[in-house]
């Protein structure tokens, strides 16, 4: 008989085939599967989840048998680490497959903001051209650039904007000791020294909010604020008034707190450009998370442990 294993969200279809052809797959998210989920509970061994949504505490106290939780993505603030270690449960990410396109979604964010991307689309398609009149955009030549979080994504970042020109400084929670760039000594003062701020900190419990109104402030109205980590380490309240006064130069935002049903002052914040959380979302990327949460849970069924658990 196939294993038992939980899939809280559906995956590209590629990939959910092959979880079928090796798993009895009980798909969370299928109400028509809601009897059959029910009866599995005592014998699912393995769930595969998204990093936006995890897996509750009362998930993992429903599943006796649970062994391993295997992340399609990086975040795991939706999953108590803590509880899972105590439970024997590893948990694994996807962690290195996303580098570079999330990064690269943050380049995109900032040069949509510095150079006027989606307003000059939107000038063009409204017959304003003619008219003339379009604003001057900001060079990111000879910026400060500011990366809160000197993680593989945040350095990856780094790499990227230094082919623009621009000069690198960072803070992050522990020491680094494998870049040459020039560390803060606090979220604020690396604030203060930049134009533009990437946030790409994990979200835990300490860094919520961890990007407030001090550090908007800080920031300054030159400023831009570039956030690809999760919603939760901004301060929305904050930085809306922040938009809205004229207390930063600009926000480019590909995360939200309770996305997607995110607050309706961003609609009408100024200069921001949103998006709808696809740091992640190319074919080749999603193809490749996919190829690891099945390598992943591979390694539980064959006795081994998961090579990115991270708790």
């Amino acid at each position: 008989m196939k294993p038992d294993i939980l899939l809280v969200e559906p995956m590209m279809q590629a990939i959910e085939d092959q979880l079928d052809a090796i798993y009895t797959v009980h798909r969370l998210y299928n109400e028509a599967e809601k009897q059959t989920l029910e009866a599995a509970l005592p014998t699912i061994r393995a769930v595969a989840t998204g990093g936006g949504t995890g897996l509750s505490n009362e998930w993992i106290e429903k599943l006796p048998n649970l062994g391993v939780i295997a992340v399609n993505g990086v975040g795991t603030d939706r999953i108590d680490l803590k509880l899972a270690r105590a439970r024997n449960i590893d948990v694994a990410t996807t962690l290195g497959v996303l580098t570079d396109d999330v990064a690269d979604t943050g380049i995109a964010l900032m040069l949509a903001l510095l150079r006027h991307i989606a307003v000059g689309d939107a000038y063009v398609r409204a017959g304003q051209w003619p008219k003339g009149g379009f604003p001057l955009g900001i060079s990111p030549k000879g910026k400060r650039l500011g990366i809160l979080g000197l993680g593989q994504i945040g350095k990856a970042f780094g790499r990227k904007a230094e082919a623009f020109g621009m000069s690198v400084r960072y803070w992050n929670r522990s020491p680094v000791t494998d870049s040459d760039w020039q560390a803060c000594a606090s979220p604020a003062e690396l604030a203060e020294d930049s134009d533009v701020l990437c946030v790409v900190i994990a979200a835990t419990a300490e860094t919520r909010n961890i990007v407030d109104a001090e550090m908007l402030k800080a920031l300054g109205p030159k400023g831009y604020l570039i956030n690809i980590a999760r919603g939760t380490v901004v301060d929305e309240d904050a930085l809306l008034t922040a938009l809205n006064n004229g207390g930063i130069a600009g926000a480019g935002l590909d995360v939200f707190v309770n996305e997607p049903n995110i607050r309706e002052e961003f609609f009408t914040a100024p200069n921001t450009v949103l998006m709808p959380h696809v740091g992640s979302a190319t074919l080749e990327t999603r193809m490749a998370m996919g190829d690891l949460v099945l390598k992943n849970l591979a390694a539980h069924f064959a006795g081994e442990k998961p090579l990115t658990t991270i708790n």
